[in-house]
């Protein structure tokens, strides 16, 4: 790991309320068994509102300007760059998903209205899935990969500035994890679930009807799938209903 040294220069202390409100998101944020990804998308936003009102403080400031050729604050501000870089990328994922879903569910639609069968769009939707989650497999290697360089070592004289760059490194290091956990969670590549696609298939087979709270172990876009390649193998296809 790197070791970056710091010269003393006077920032907002952590008693400032400020500093107080970002230690306490981060610890909510780290704690063991978090909320839902969305609830922990809520407390990223109100981290970075928080971090965003510290940056702007004029001594903050001043304090950047003054380090901008200071190798530790240069590469935590690219550190915030490149993260920036990646929530677009994530973004642009989840549109590709949301795309892929509404095609499949205007099909569904017009099948329920009387017309052609959906199996086309359902080999279509799943095409498409499996080429996104190739996608976002390799580029979850390359987010590992920055979530282990933002785990940097910093020694300096100012413990303020340490500070300071040691809860920015924080709220960066969170929000590359909780970016990797929506990309697993979308693409499948870190499920808890033991089952197969195919077991989670035969407990749906097991009614005609598959409600919300139907107890599978499995999370909502594996259902999803399951519940897409149970129709694709019905001859029936109002053998299972579906979204």
């Amino acid at each position: 790991m790197a070791a970056f040294h710091i010269r003393s220069i006077s920032l907002p202390s952590r008693s400032h309320p400020l500093t107080s409100s970002i230690e306490e998101q981060l610890y909510k944020l780290k704690i063991p068994q978090s909320p839902s990804i969305g609830h922990r998308l809520a407390g990223l936003k109100e981290l970075f509102c928080c971090v965003d009102d510290f940056l702007q403080l004029p001594l903050t400031q001043q304090t950047l300007s003054h380090e901008r050729h200071n190798q530790s604050v240069e590469e935590t501000l690219n550190g915030s760059l490149a993260l920036l870089d990646m929530c677009s990328t994530t973004r642009d994922f989840l549109s590709q998903m949301r795309e892929c879903v509404q095609v499949l569910e205007s099909s569904i639609r017009r099948r329920r209205r009387g017309g052609e069968s959906v199996l086309n769009e359902v080999d279509g939707y799943m095409l498409s899935r499996k080429k996104l989650n190739k996608v976002i497999c390799k580029y979850l290697r390359n987010l590992k990969r920055s979530e282990t360089n933002c785990r940097t070592t910093i020694m300096g004289d100012s413990s303020d500035l340490l500070n300071m760059i040691s809860m920015l490194k924080s709220a960066e290091e969170i929000s590359l994890s909780l970016l990797k956990s929506i990309l697993s969670f979308i693409s499948h590549s870190n499920t808890k679930s033991k089952l197969s696609s195919w077991s989670i298939v035969s407990k749906l087979l097991q009614s005609k009807h598959v409600s919300c709270e139907e107890e599978v172990e499995a999370h909502e876009v594996e259902k999803i799938d399951a519940q897409l390649l149970v129709l694709k193998s019905s001859k029936d296809n109002n053998q299972v209903q579906i979204f």
